[in-house]
């Protein structure tokens, strides 16, 4: 029995701010963000819209795609280190709103490399017979906790939400391995307090070395070799980072997903969202061996190899 996505949804707001919506606002240019980031807007969610709505419409829009009753879902896991409140969780508000009234709920707080942790949980409840669908959203409003005075964190992030239902796949498809870690001493790095604080020299030696280790370690575990990738998503945290991973793997500029420049850093959020457009502009087909890689506070990482379908 294999585990993989049986369907995905994604949900940004319908603000965007731009690069020079900043110019104005701090000491920045966008020819600098740009250059050093990758990022030419971001979308930023309203007053009034928390993440748990976000993480709703996602959640609601990876479930149709599934073909799945909701209540046929056993298990709801949130990946997200903004929820709209301590608790109750993101997860539990959306197991009330989209009627998954069979589902457990739990919130997962890995930043960044939420996501890949989600989908390995899932992973092993679908593949030991517990659950036969788990709903996994990465999902974050990181404008409520960034430092709009501080132009090196203010630039990169943006809100939204993406959604994986993930279920039992013919054999050969799904995850075929994965990779999960944390090494708590760079926790320094990167960090809440009010705002959120990052190291950002730290974060990119780490991030530029763990990335590519990762991606190769998890090829390897498939038995696969760096020829058989067609395609890499990596955690869009910073153009240059991505650009190290994709070199490291060998593999040309057409095979590695971008949509850094639409949305930022959007946390957990990242890859499922990369995920969903990339499917939808044709770019992922069935039987493509495709390979995510995040990174995040914590530090945490994590990566997948998935033969894509059903």
């Amino acid at each position: 029995m294999n585990a993989g996505l049986v369907g995905v949804g994604k949900f940004v707001p319908s603000h965007i701010v731009t690069n020079e919506d900043l110019e104005k606002r701090m000491d920045t240019s966008d020819e600098w963000i740009r250059t050093m980031t990758g990022i030419e807007e971001r979308r930023i969610a309203a007053d009034d819209m928390d993440t748990s709505h976000m993480a709703y419409e996602a959640a609601q829009n990876a479930i149709k795609d599934a073909g799945v009753n909701p209540e046929e879902i056993g298990l709801i896991l949130v990946a997200t280190v903004t929820p709209d409140r301590p608790f109750p969780t993101v997860s539990t508000m959306l197991q009330e709103q989209l009627g998954t009234k069979n589902a457990a709920a739990m919130d997962i707080s890995a930043a960044c490399a939420g996501f890949m942790y989600g989908l390995v949980t899932a992973k092993q409840f679908v593949e030991s017979g517990s659950y036969d669908y788990v709903l996994v959203v990465g999902v974050e409003k990181l404008s409520k906790i960034t430092d709009w005075e501080d132009r090196n964190t203010a630039v990169l992030f943006g809100d939204g939400a993406g959604a994986a239902v993930v279920g039992k796949v013919s054999e050969g498809r799904g995850i075929l391995s994965f990779e999960l870690g944390a090494d708590g001493t760079g926790g320094k790095h990167l960090y809440q307090d009010e705002y959120l604080v990052m190291n950002g020299r730290e974060v990119f030696k780490f991030a530029v070395r763990q990335m590519g280790e990762s991606a190769l370690n998890v090829v390897e575990k498939a038995g696969l070799t760096t020829d058989d990738i067609d395609y890499l998503i990596p955690h869009q945290a910073n153009i240059r980072i991505m650009e190290a991973s994709r070199e490291r793997l060998g593999l040309p500029v057409e095979k590695m997903s971008k949509t850094i420049h639409k949305y930022g850093n959007t946390s957990a959020a990242s890859i499922p969202i990369s995920l969903v457009d990339d499917l939808a502009e044709g770019k992922i087909k069935e039987g493509d061996v495709i390979v995510f890689v995040g990174f995040g506070a914590g530090l945490t990482w994590g990566a997948l190899c998935i033969r894509w379908g059903k």
